[in-house]
């Protein structure tokens, strides 16, 4: 059990670390904190707090830094989000308030926004793939060689994607197969959409439209391209900054799995409250084993919940990021619901 004194000392050798990224030692901390008391009483509350694992010495310097340990407790216990600032404040607002036609620029401009707010690499994720409906689907045959399938959805999604005519194909079977979309999937969650294209819609494609069974089999995984989550993520070059102990095979496989939704879904599936804080080997990727990930969820009423993510070295200023995500994220919230009302 720590005494409020020895939290104190804790509290402020975070605070001045993760600001200026240099070991922090008692003359540091008797001349720009208000810890009333002597040079001598913080030496042996260092050494004390080093003892119990919060803080270790640097081989090159009688300074100390916080560990892991140090924290995840000034992080569950003395974490106070810093208020942003007017200039950030107004950058958000300017960015997230300009009119956008697509779901997809307001995910790609939120996290180019978030990584030059914090210099750390971003992840967004909009609302997800459950609560999105399909309200529309049209074939249309562009020629005797191609078709273009016409999805749309309550979110105002539309996605045009031009495929090859089968030769085998009737075109009173395309028809059929549009029919048969619009009357058992329109109106569903894009996630009950997939699930019904598994079980349900190959049965009534070959009872009615079979010369189509090939063409389906197309249609299938262009559903499922719009059932997948989509990450967006900028801010990779920052990596580069923090990451002087990390070898060049490690950073590559870091880089990869950024680009990649299927490892980042683990990450992001993850989080149980609407800020959560992983550092290190919380995160259960070797890969990040000396970075942190902050995430914050936001919440657009009946149009679902979506995923804003920080990610950057331990040290990072959480008190600075939490606050700017705090921020974002009710911003963002704002601008989504506009977005779909308008």
């Amino acid at each position: 059990m720590l005494t409020n004194r020895q939290i104190a000392i804790l509290d402020h050798l975070i605070r001045l670390y993760t600001s200026s990224s240099q070991p922090i030692g008692s003359k540091t901390l008797m001349e720009e904190t208000e810890i009333d008391t002597s040079s001598a009483t913080i030496r042996n509350e260092l050494s004390h707090l080093e003892k119990l694992g919060f803080i270790q010495k640097t081989h090159s310097s009688s300074g100390r830094i916080p560990s892991i340990k140090g924290y995840r407790f000034y992080i569950d216990h003395l974490v106070r989000p810093r208020e942003v600032d007017q200039e950030k404040l107004n950058n958000i607002s300017q960015v997230l308030g300009n009119h956008v036609k697509e779901m997809d620029d307001i995910m790609h401009q939120s996290a180019q926004l978030l990584s030059e707010l914090t210099n750390y690499t971003a992840i967004v994720l909009g609302p997800r793939a459950a609560t999105i409906r399909l309200t529309g689907f049209r074939l249309i045959a562009l020629n005797e060689n191609y078709i273009m399938a016409i999805i749309q959805t309550d979110h105002g999604n539309i996605e045009n994607k031009v495929f090859k005519w089968p030769k085998t194909i009737d075109e009173s079977d395309l028809i059929k197969v549009a029919n048969i979309f619009n009357e058992h999937l329109v109106g569903h969650s894009l996630t009950e959409v997939s699930r019904k294209l598994q079980r349900d819609i190959p049965f009534l494609i070959r009872k009615y439209a079979s010369s189509a069974i090939d063409m389906y089999v197309r249609l299938e995984s262009i559903f499922d391209e719009s059932t997948e989550e989509r990450y967006h993520v900028s801010g990779k070059l920052n990596l580069l900054d923090f990451s002087d102990n990390m070898d060049r095979k490690k950073l590559k496989s870091l880089y990869s799995l950024l680009d990649d939704s299927d490892g980042l879904t683990p990450l992001i599936n993850q989080i149980k409250r609407d800020f959560d804080v992983r550092i290190g080997e919380e995160i259960n990727n070797d890969l990040f084993s000396d970075l942190s990930l902050v995430t914050a969820t936001y919440n657009v009423s009946k149009y679902g919940k979506g995923v804003i993510a920080i990610l950057g070295p331990t040290s990072m200023a959480y008190d600075e990021t939490i606050g700017v995500l705090d921020v974002f994220r009710k911003q963002l919230t704002h601008t989504l619901l506009k977005y779909y009302l308008d």
